[in-house]
């Protein structure tokens, strides 16, 4: 993996409209914050959805200004997987490794904060500097960044982190894409990590933290997610770790392959894995 990358921190769902998507992911049993808004320059708000190491973030655009221009040109064509996240231990040192690397375009640092209402009703502040990769070319058509938190302390709250669904962490994220072996080696060159191939699933590991990048043809896709191949489906699908099957199911809308729990939500499908059984 790339110098001062440590892996996925979180992945971004933009959104049209914050408060009803914030509605339909608590009513599919996750915990939502209450909304954040960033700086002004920046002109979005959030929702985060938190578990025990990484998170969903929902990001709506707020007020047009240029740092949002993409998320409001990728919003024109629906809600979905926008960004990924990878998390560094330093913003600068990542930046310059970039761009020693011959990566042209990739932009920072940024900085900027936000308030948070932590528990018991005080208001804090979150603070995060990120660097970006090159908008293009993007594997997927999904971009890159890097996130250092800043207080880790005000976004891992306890009271976020527990789910009436049981989810604890993400697993892996599957991006539909036309040409999946190119796209997951564009990916794995950006991030410097190899790409595996099964079954036509082209996996960029995350390991050991966070979840893994699987790119897959529109078929494959239907097929893993218990759908018809000629189905409209979004183009990504959020596979969640849980620690009891029972508590995800009054949840799913469809039972897929491989006892997969599923549902769909603000262009995405979203997944319950259960835990793998012990012999």
């Amino acid at each position: 993996m790339r110098d001062h990358v440590l892996g996925l921190d979180h992945i971004v769902i933009a959104v049209s409209e914050l408060s009803a998507s914030a509605q339909r992911w608590q009513a599919l049993g996750f915990t939502v914050s209450p909304r954040g808004l960033h700086s002004d320059y920046l002109g979005t708000g959030n929702h985060t959805i938190m578990f025990e190491d990484d998170y969903v973030e929902l990001l709506g655009v707020l007020v047009p200004t240029e740092f949002n221009a993409p998320t409001r040109d990728f919003l024109a064509g629906g809600a979905g997987l926008e960004r990924l996240a990878m998390r560094t231990d330093d913003v600068a040192a990542g930046l310059a490794a970039l761009r020693r690397d011959r990566f042209d375009g990739s932009t920072g640092p940024f900085e900027f904060r936000r308030p948070v209402e932590l528990d018991g009703g005080r208001i804090g502040e979150a603070g995060f500097r990120i660097f970006q990769w090159p908008l293009e070319p993007a594997p997927g058509n999904v971009r890159l960044f890097a996130c250092q938190h800043l207080t880790r302390e005000t976004v891992w709250l306890p009271s976020l982190t527990a789910h009436r669904n049981g989810v604890r962490a993400l697993k892996r994220i599957e991006i539909v894409a036309a040409d999946p072996r190119a796209e997951a080696e564009l990916c794995g060159k950006l991030l410097d990590l190899p790409v595996s191939a099964t079954a036509g699933a082209h996996t960029v590991a995350m390991r050991p933290r966070g979840a893994d990048l699987v790119f897959v043809d529109a078929a494959r896709f239907a097929e893993r997610w218990g759908r018809q191949a000629g189905d409209a489906l979004p183009r990504c699908g959020i596979v969640l770790a849980i620690a009891d099957i029972e508590a995800a199911t009054p949840f799913a809308e469809w039972t897929g392959p491989n006892a997969l729990l599923c549902a769909r939500v603000d262009g995405a499908l979203i997944g319950w894995e259960a835990p793998a059984r012990r012999e």
